[in-house]
């Protein structure tokens, strides 16, 4: 869509830290309009349980979009249970595909406690270096923070933590009401 006919909705910042055993997923609150905050409190990271199976995902983009898309993963993963790789190709396949979904815009960070992967309506199914995934406007001033503070003693909220709070400072369209979601195999 082109800049002109885009309202001007900016940024999130979702991270996903995986170290000693555990898999965070942080997200900030802040939607923007424009230049206008909208709201500073919303919960762009959830806990998916298709099945008994638990799966924690985060999103950056648009809030229809993204529930779109984590409905079709919950579907997919009760299709393919304990199978999140698998889920995540089907989920991007039909993404890329399907007429409806290749409007959707939207981007995910999943994980099941041991994979941690990021979903794009480009098909893509990436499992990050470093064990860190990040997305969303500050999405980079996280990556770089968290991959700074990965060989440290801190804990993998820690630097989930630390690396949001690093972000919210630089970046105007994150904030750093965060909800966090932690989860392990």
């Amino acid at each position: 869509m082109a800049d002109d006919q885009f309202p001007g909705w900016h940024g999130t910042t979702i991270i996903g830290v995986k170290k000693g055993g555990e898999v965070v997923i942080a997200g900030d609150g802040q939607v923007s309009l424009g230049q206008t905050v909208i709201k500073g409190t919303a919960r762009k990271v959830r806990r998916l349980s298709p099945g008994g199976y638990d799966v924690v995902a985060g999103f950056a983009g648009s809030t229809a979009d993204a529930f779109t898309l984590l409905e079709r993963l919950e579907s997919k993963l009760e299709a393919t249970p304990g199978q999140l790789a698998r889920a995540s190709v089907e989920l991007a396949k039909d993404w890329r595909t399907d007429k409806y979904l290749q409007k959707l815009e939207a981007m995910l960070i999943v994980t099941d406690g041991s994979e941690l992967l990021v979903i794009t309506g480009a098909g893509d199914v990436l499992e990050p270096e470093h064990n860190i995934a990040a997305i969303g406007s500050g999405g980079n001033f996280a990556l770089a923070a968290a991959r700074a503070m990965m060989d440290t003693d801190r804990s993998a909220e820690q630097v989930a933590r630390d690396a949001m709070a690093i972000a919210a400072d630089i970046c105007v369209y994150t904030n750093g009401k965060l909800t966090i979601e932690t989860i392990s195999k």
